[in-house]
């Protein structure tokens, strides 16, 4: 999965004071009576087993042997609770409170009555290995999907590089971090900010309108002309290396900037770490075709007829994959924020100079409806999840309901959407594509929805995962749409670029 991840929490909105009384300045001298009524709150007992007073010994710390004794004791009289203990020692928390019966799997069935007409295997050079690369294979099967139309291609024999995309990538991240730590030279090196900018300046997750700004600069070419290979399918070396050597320029460039070393000293000095950067990119990655060196793209249809174009890696964006990336952007549905509003997020991109990372913010509901529109109109879409939740990585499953907590620990797993966001409970870690949704027959409400993974196709059934519709709802963030899918209203806010800027520790600047 995608898993490479920027974590924090959001604010949330300032209310208003309200002008009825004065505000006080000074704390009251009488503070407020205590209440102590227990009944009172009863609401924040729901679910737990109350404790007596006399459980209760007084002391800072209520852990003392005495009170271990009681729960111990208590927990010996429930002989369901041995059972359980015995379940656990022997099997993953997960295999135990999985549901096994013949509702779950009727609902989770890989049945789907709307589906995209065309779309490229999942068994075909679309497994990302140990990178967090998702979202570039997620775009990348999107693309694809546009190539196999144009030319009447087989599903299974034809894909976009990866390793393209992450190479300059990586390139531009490393570029990015150098800009970023020259901007922020008078920050303290312990400060929030200086340790978010070197803690993980080129890791392999994104966005996609990083994707955007890569494929606007450098274009795209098929995965023959530049294939996967050791570092590209297993990145953490590699990123440890390059992470390790740009603290290092981080660290001069801020002595430079104390030392007041004149621009052009800095610029040289810049340039030379990045040609150090390619260096070890091209070593260990490979040395990418540039944007305008030509290649042969040849291949064969489904009609057995060959066919060749020369072409580069502009030219093949543009001329043959004919998708209009700039013309795409993200819906999210963020609970904690205002809907139908535009918002970014501080210090986060990959190319210095580039387009800004771009939500518009509306409910679930209109997600997906945009979203079944698409799928009608045979477009697949690039969506951004927290797939570690309620997964099942054998079957490809992702159902809430699919987990019995209640059963196994007394409780439920009981924090909504907005409450998951400020406590750093979920946030996007993995980016795939939505490629089918079952619609009910009788209300025409979306029951659940077929996805494209890129984890290869040992994974899920031969590649393919499948989310229910509650999945969808609590943890979707976000899906990439155009303006045809959505309404006027939503467009203008897009078109609009009244940005609300997020902070850089936001969990919306989490990278998938």
């Amino acid at each position: 999965m995608g898993l490479i991840f920027k974590f924090g929490y959001g604010a949330e909105p300032q209310q208003p004071i309200s002008n009825d009384k004065e505000i006080e300045e000074k704390p009251q001298e009488e503070s407020l009576p205590e209440n102590s009524n227990l009944e009172d709150f009863q609401e924040f007992f729901k679910g737990l087993e109350v404790t007596t007073k006399e459980d209760d010994n007084g002391d800072i710390n209520p852990i003392s042997k005495d009170i271990l004794g009681i729960w111990e004791d208590d927990f010996q009289k429930q002989t369901k609770n041995i059972l359980s203990q015995n379940i656990f020692a022997n099997n993953a928390i997960e295999k135990v409170i999985a549901k096994s019966n013949n509702a779950t799997h009727l609902k989770d069935r890989y049945l789907f009555n709307t589906a995209v007409e065309t779309i490229g295997s999942p068994s075909f050079a679309n497994n990302q290995k140990s990178s967090g690369r998702c979202w570039i294979f997620a775009s990348s099967n999107v693309f694809r999907t546009q190539v196999i139309k144009n030319y009447n291609l087989k599903d299974d024999e034809f894909q976009l590089s990866q390793s393209y995309l992450y190479f300059y990538d990586k390139l531009e991240k490393a570029n990015f971090f150098l800009e970023n730590i020259e901007d922020t030279w008078e920050e303290e090196l312990d400060s929030r900010l200086i340790q978010y900018l070197f803690k993980d300046p080129v890791g392999d997750g994104g966005q996609w309108d990083m994707i955007v700004n890569l494929v606007n600069k450098y274009g795209l070419v098929p995965h023959e002309v530049f294939p996967d290979n050791s570092q590209s399918t297993s990145s953490s070396k590699l990123n440890y290396i390059v992470t390790e050597k740009l603290r290092e320029f981080g660290l001069k460039i801020r002595e430079l900037k104390q030392q007041k070393a004149a621009d052009s000293v800095i610029r040289q000095f810049k340039i030379s770490a990045m040609k150090t950067i390619y260096k070890t990119l091209a070593l260990t990655i490979g040395t990418p075709p540039k944007p305008t060196d030509e290649f042969l793209w040849e291949f064969s249809d489904k009609d057995s007829k060959f066919k060749h174009f020369k072409t580069n890696a502009s030219d093949f964006y543009k001329t043959h994959v004919k998708y209009d990336a700039n013309s795409h952007f993200s819906l999210i549905h963020d609970p904690r924020n205002d809907y139908d509003k535009l918002y970014t997020v501080e210090r986060l991109n990959n190319i210095n100079g580039g387009k800004p990372i771009e939500y518009v913010n509306t409910e679930i509901d209109e997600i997906k409806n945009v979203a079944i529109k698409m799928l009608k109109d045979n477009e697949p879409i690039f969506f951004g999840s927290d797939v570690g939740k309620y997964c099942d990585r054998t079957s490809g499953v992702l159902d809430t309901t699919a987990y019995d907590y209640k059963s196994a620990f007394d409780y439920d797993l009981n924090l909504n959407k907005a409450n998951r966001l400020r406590t750093g409970s979920s946030l996007m870690t993995h980016a795939m594509v939505i490629t089918a949704v079952h619609l009910d027959p009788i209300t025409n409400k979306p029951i659940r929805w077929k996805i494209e993974n890129s984890w290869g196709e040992q994974s899920g059934k031969k590649g393919w995962f499948m989310m229910t519709d509650e999945w969808f709802s609590e943890f979707v963030f976000q899906i990439v749409t155009n303006r045809n899918y959505v309404s006027k209203k939503t467009f203008d806010v897009w078109k609009g670029k009244q940005f609300n800027t997020l902070p850089y520790y936001d969990p919306m600047g989490s990278l998938a």
